[in-house]
Order: structure tokens, then C-alpha cells, then sequence
């Protein structure tokens, strides 16, 4: 019989960077008891984003912020949405250009990531915000 529930997680940013959630999500995905099924992650803000990616080499997460930083520097003259300062509209476009949710299957209990595969909170403001992960799952 197929059910679902939803969970919250809860991240504390430094700022500007990756977290790392995987092992919280895969917990959930434990938790739920699921042999099969689907776990949907949404991040519940306009200015961070969600990404799989390597989490072998910290090197991939700085080259892909570098590459960030100058595709949509902070304090562009081209925005015009400053109010919360330099980096405020540089955030939504890091947003809107990368992934606010993921889909993963859950396969034999687990998460079905790859060996080198990693979640992460990609925070895209400079300032430290908590931010907020909505799981929902649905499995039998």
C-alpha cells in the first residue's frame, strides 16, 4: 500500500556556500520505512537553491561558486532589486538558474545516489540565514 509523509529539515548557513544534507535526507528516507518510493526536496526560499553533486572534492563546489561569481557578480549595475544589499538580486538569479527541488528515488530502503553523489544547500546570500527543506515522500 503506497503512503507518504512529510518532514522539515532544517539548515543554519554560514553564508554564501554548500551544506551538505545527504546524511539527513537519507535518514529520513530510512525512517520512512520505504522499500521503494520517492523523496522530493524543496527548499522553502527565493535566494538558495538545491543541487546533487561530487562530494569526493571540495575543489568541484569552489569552481562551480567561482563560476557563479562571475556569471552573476554581486553589486552588478544591471540590478535594480538591492534592498537587502549587493548580493540580494545575484541570489535569486543563482536561484532561478540552478534548482529549488530534486527528485530521488529510494530504492531497497536507501537513497539511490551514486557513490561520489552528494545533496546540497547551495546558500547564495553572504549573510547566515536558516533555512528550511521541505521532504515529501512516497513509497511502500
Amino acid at each position: 500500500m503506497m503512503r507518504q509523509a512529510i518532514k522539515t529539515l532544517e539548515v543554519e548557513t554560514r553564508g554564501r556556500g554548500f551544506y551538505e544534507v545527504t546524511a539527513e535526507a537519507a535518514k529520513l528516507a530510512r525512517e520512512s520505512g520505504f522499500q521503494t518510493g520517492l523523496m522530493t526536496l524543496v527548499v522553502q526560499h527565493t535566494s538558495a537553491s538545491l543541487l546533487v553533486q561530487e562530494n569526493a572534492d571540495p575543489e568541484v563546489r569552489r569552481d562551480l561558486e567561482r563560476f557563479f561569481s562571475r556569471l552573476v557578480p554581486d553589486g552588478d549595475a544591471l540590478f535594480r532589486h538591492t534592498l537587502e544589499g549587493d548580493d540580494d538580486m545575484p541570489a535569486h538569479v543563482r536561484a532561478a538558474l540552478t534548482a529549488t527541488s530534486l527528485s530521488l528515488p529510494i530504492a531497497e530502503g536507501r537513497l539511490a545516489l551514486g557513490t561520489w553523489q552528494g545533496i546540497y544547500l547551495w546558500e547564495h546570500r553572504l549573510a547566515r540565514h536558516r533555512r528550511q527543506i521541505v521532504a515529501h515522500l512516497l513509497g511502500e
